[in-house]
């Protein structure tokens, strides 16, 4: 074993915050994929932003800027999570393309098909994230669950407003 896989091994061991290190690796792992799907959404979103045109093009341009802003937010905030559980974060496009559940769009999409992409997207993510909430809650993972427990507030939110725009 070398001596960079010895010491992350190492560091992953001694984080002791009361959860056992297998349930810390299970949390850890079901919020790298909610890290993933944070990041592509917030892709997604604000390719939708740039490219967004016709009748829908002001309340959607207006509305996925501030979406894709709170998602960038919550990207660090999510992947801090991680490190605090004593795992590394994903980090790269390859790694969140193995993780992430979001499909992927160039943006070329009518105002109306984006807005139901993106509910679909906000939905799937607040399934899992209540998941992971039912995960973190099941090991005594407070932290985490209060995260999600956040987290999905705004996904639902998300989904209300993109709705009222093609009511």
């Amino acid at each position: 074993m070398s001596a960079e896989v010895l010491q992350a091994k190492t560091h992953i061991e001694n984080v002791k915050t009361g959860i056992q290190n297998s349930d810390r690796k299970a949390v850890a792992e079901g919020v790298s994929k909610a890290l993933a799907d944070t990041y592509a959404l917030y892709l997604k979103t604000q390719g939708f932003h740039w490219n967004v045109v016709g009748p829908l093009f002001y309340g959607l341009h207006k509305l996925t800027e501030v979406q894709y802003e709170e998602l960038a937010d919550a990207v660090d905030v999510i992947a801090e999570r991680i490190r605090a559980l004593g795992h590394p974060a994903p980090a790269s496009f390859s790694q969140f393309a193995k993780l992430t559940q979001i499909k992927d769009a160039d943006g070329t999409q009518s105002g109306e098909v984006m807005i139901n992409a993106l509910i679909a997207d906000h939905e799937s993510m607040s399934r899992s994230f209540r998941e992971v909430i039912e995960l973190a809650d099941s090991v005594g993972d407070a932290a985490t669950a209060d995260l999600f427990t956040g987290r999905l507030h705004v996904h639902e939110k998300a989904v209300w407003m993109l709705r009222a725009l093609v009511s």
